[in-house]
């Protein structure tokens, strides 16, 4: 594969890079470097979790990016995800681990770690302190977003560590590329800032689109930048709103009873979630997208690239109905392997049954 064509793979995941200028030079000189994404186990794994991010990942693999996923266990303990119980905390990493491996993830070519594993590493804990040694509180409260929470919720001196030691996780895991999703990038961003301030190399920030949850995301007019992080916060699809969210143990029924709930005006496309479905996930993982309607609306239909399902919904050509009906369809079968990987008994049903049980908290 050549540069062009790796690049073009890389770059295709990503929202918004920085810079794009510096990743064409970074895969130029490396054929292998080395991205990462953390995620705090919490909850059940959603549709964003269990199935867009393998999808990059495996686009990301292609290109001949090593990839580290970082199960940012002490992340959750401070962000006092279930119930700040580390164990529990620990136990839903490695049904993590179960979902990206039945979603297909190679994991061959990609390497679990927990961040629990480096927190008795004084190298780790003195690259920490140094970065809080040249980052302002204000920068530092900037940043409290990632934790999916405002400054004034804050409670806990320890949550301030949370944008620093994420920092700091890019260096020790000798990551040339963040790739997590838009709702990072202030985290990533400072390790920008702090990488040559104390040596270091200043990483490729690729920032992945979030999806937005079911109830749809009309943007108010008039925000600032930091207003529009949050509004993207409150938005994106989260395993702390079920009602809003598909889960890859949903059943077909289920999937469709919320798709049908789902927001959906017609001829609009601008905070519309089974648009942003279609076109983040469909239209990445099957050749064209098929709907099926009775001969008096039009008959069977078939979409190629999403731009055409986009012109083809804003003429009202495609109603709200038709193309609810075709992305429970197409989800479905996405979401299937998944959920029966977890139904046989085993030890991946074992670990879905008891992080089933434990109570989710924010």
């Amino acid at each position: 594969m050549d540069l062009e064509e790796r690049f073009k793979l890389v770059a295709g995941v990503g929202e918004e890079i920085v810079t794009k200028v510096e990743l064409r030079q970074l895969l130029e000189e490396k054929k292998n470097p080395i991205a990462y994404d953390g995620f705090e186990p919490s909850g059940m794994a959603h549709l964003p979790f269990g199935v867009y991010r393998p999808l990059l990942l495996k686009d990301l693999i292609k290109a001949g990016i090593k990839f580290k996923i970082w199960l940012a266990d002490w992340f959750a303990w401070i962000n006092n995800k279930m119930g700040g119980d580390l164990d529990k905390i620990k136990t839903t990493g490695e049904y993590f681990i179960e979902v990206w491996k039945a979603a297909g993830v190679p994991s061959d070519k990609v390497e679990f770690l927990f961040a629990s594993d480096a927190m008795d590493s004084i190298e780790y804990w003195e690259r920490v302190v140094r970065i809080a040694k040249v980052t302002t509180v204000a920068r530092a409260s900037r940043a409290l977003t990632i934790m999916g929470r405002r400054e004034g919720e804050m409670s806990e001196v320890a949550q301030y560590f949370y944008p620093v030691m994420q920092a700091s996780d890019i260096f020790h895991l000798e990551a040339d590329i963040t790739q997590l999703g838009m709702d990072q990038r202030r985290a990533n961003i400072l390790a920008r800032e702090v990488g040559p301030k104390l040596g270091l190399w200043k990483p490729v920030v690729i920032s992945h689109h979030m999806l937005i949850n079911l109830e749809g995301a009309i943007e108010p007019e008039g925000l600032d930048e930091a207003g529009r992080d949050w509004h993207m916060i409150q938005t994106k699809m989260s395993k702390s709103k079920p009602s809003s969210s598909i889960f890859v143990h949903d059943s077909e029924d289920k999937i469709r009873s919320k798709i049908m709930a789902a927001y959906c005006p017609p001829k609009e496309v601008k905070g519309n979630p089974l648009l942003d479905y279609a076109k983040h996930i469909v239209f990445r993982s099957f050749d064209a997208m098929k709907v099926e309607r009775k001969a008096k609306f039009g008959g069977d239909t078939e979409f190629r690239k999403y731009k055409e399902l986009e012109r083809s919904y804003i003429a009202g050509d495609l109603h709200p109905l038709d193309l609810k009906n075709a992305m429970t369809i197409h989800l479905d079968k996405l979401v299937q392997p998944i959920r029966k990987h977890f139904e046989k008994k085993g030890s991946a049903n074992s670990l879905y049954e008891r992080v089933k049980s434990y109570q989710v908290t924010r």
